[in-house]
């Protein structure tokens, strides 16, 4: 007769693990799924998805925002789904439902069953940052993931002790570090952790320094790329931290950690799994995972979702903790507890939904997430700039159409330009933001300039003979950072410095 696979709970109660368990972490994940699939095409591109779309269009080892895997992985969304809303962001969904799945795999892990499984898949699912990473396609979509893939196999490595888990944690850590570079921070939780604990051992091992060897040649690439540019994403985030910390944008980061992070009623899993980490020697590890990133973000003035991707995993030993301390006590008292946290996360979920998910394509429901997510604001008005750039085009003279160029002064109009831009015969954008200013300008230099995204002031300052020429607003007259800080379209002459000098100067980072 076959042995059955036999987990250790908290409470050094066993529970046997069959594979019909997989059914209640799945059913989660499969509705979740099938919601970011109906709703996804409901409104727009974001700013944020279309620089990933013009820089997968120049595929490098290295952009001056981020590392290479996410454009790379639109690239491949483009090829097979062409400029498609729900078909290019289907990576995401799949990222997002199997960052879901996994929570669960880590609640049966730490030895919970069924419910367990439920609760932590059910706890992610419904919390605001996860579910806002299956509506966009986003790098931090595919950090969430990496991120509960190491837990996972930090998890399996202390239960185990098979050393060869390394392997699959170093992979997972490049592959991360080719994702978002707050990698880093998890791997400084993951070195402490292990240097904190009884996990110290694995030091002597080869299987660790090989799994970090294979991390390092998984993001070398990038390693090389960045040294020949000078480090530029470096200096990048440097002026992103600056920026963020001078607008307020890392204030409130420990309410953050209640209300963006995860489902407030989550609270009531992930703090005990917090403490349920810190009292198991053997899995004790995983506690330093979280409280080093958070120290090292919250002292360095980190927005507070930068921790979000911890939380799975405190969620699902929370779940294993409290499923089986609900088996201590008396039927009626479980059932009504149960009732309370279910209740609390749906409640808090579904107005979390309401917030996040483009859920309404019109009314009262669609005005109330556009007036309280900026994010699905910024999904608006792109094919009308487009249009209107499109506009200003056609209303010069003959002459001047055959040399003229469209320089934008921000990633999301260079994006919607190559992206929107070919329907109406636009050229290709001139942009100095981020890696745009890589791509430098044709040759030969248009004569004419079609600019968007400048004041008044600043087009005078760069450019020569400028006039207005159009307004950039949106059909559906939403209020969002294009049709409210730089609206106004210009047409200009050529830079009042030679293109060589002038392009010299005019990077940004945004």
């Amino acid at each position: 007769m076959a042995t059955a696979n036999v987990a250790q709970v908290p409470g050094n109660v066993s529970t046997p693990m069959g594979h019909k368990e997989v059914v209640a972490p799945l059913a989660v994940v499969l509705a979740v799924a099938l919601v970011h699939v109906l709703t996804n095409g409901r409104y727009g591109f974001h700013r944020d998805e279309l620089q990933v779309l013009s820089d997968a269009r120049h595929m490098d080892w290295g952009f001056v925002a981020y590392p290479p895997l996410t454009p790379f992985v639109e690239r491949i969304s483009l090829s097979v789904f062409g400029l498609s809303l729900v078909g290019l962001r289907m990576f995401s969904v799949i990222a997002n439902a199997t960052a879901i799945l996994f929570t669960g795999f880590i609640a049966r892990e730490l030895g919970g069953g069924r419910l367990a499984q439920f609760t932590a898949a059910l706890a992610v699912a419904l919390s605001p940052l996860p579910l806002f990473e299956g509506t966009e396609f986003q790098y931090t979509t595919f950090d969430f993931l990496w991120w509960v893939l190491v837990a996972y196999f930090v998890i399996r490595l202390l239960k185990t002790e098979n050393p060869r888990y390394w392997l699959a944690i170093g992979a997972f850590l490049g592959i991360g570090f080719m994702t978002k570079y707050t990698m880093g921070f998890y791997l400084a939780g993951i070195l402490g952790g292990v240097l904190l604990t009884r996990a110290r051992r694995y030091l002597m091992s080869g299987w660790f320094w090989t799994g970090m060897a294979l991390g390092l040649a998984i993001c070398l690439p990038n390693v090389i790329w960045q040294v020949k540019h000078g480090f530029i994403s470096y200096h990048f985030l440097q002026h992103i931290h600056k920026r963020d910390v001078g607008e307020g944008r890392a204030d409130g980061f420990w309410r953050d950690q209640f209300l963006i992070c995860t489902n407030p009623m989550a609270a009531a899993l992930w703090i005990p799994g917090l403490v349920g980490f810190f009292r198991d020697r053997r899995y004790r590890m995983m506690a330093w995972m979280y409280v080093i990133p958070l120290l090292l973000f919250a002292v360095g003035k980190g927005r507070g979702y930068y921790v979000g991707a911890a939380y799975p995993m405190l969620m699902a030993m929370g779940a294993a903790w409290g499923e089986s301390w609900l088996r201590s006590i008396g039927r009626w008292l479980r059932r009504a507890i149960d009732a309370v946290l279910f209740a609390g996360l749906l409640f808090c979920g579904a107005y979390i939904a309401a917030l996040v998910l483009p859920l309404a394509s019109s009314g009262r429901l669609k005005d109330f997430a556009l007036e309280h997510n900026g994010d699905l604001r910024e999904e608006i008005g792109w094919e009308d700039y487009v249009k209107s750039v499109a506009g200003v085009r056609d209303s010069l003279p003959p002459e001047q159409q055959s040399h003229v160029g469209v320089i934008v002064r921000n990633y999301g109009e260079a994006g919607a330009i190559e992206m929107l831009g070919p329907e109406c015969h636009l050229p290709r954008p001139i942009s100095g933001t981020n890696s745009g200013w890589y791509r430098g300008y044709p040759d030969p230099p248009p004569k004419t300039l079609i600019v968007t995204g400048s004041t008044r002031e600043g087009v005078d300052h760069w450019f020569t003979a400028c006039r207005w020429a159009g307004h950039n607003g949106n059909s559906q007259g939403v209020k969002n950072e294009e049709s409210e800080h730089h609206p106004d379209i210009f047409v200009c002459g050529p830079p009042k410095l030679p293109w060589p000098q002038f392009w010299s100067k005019y990077l940004t980072f945004g």
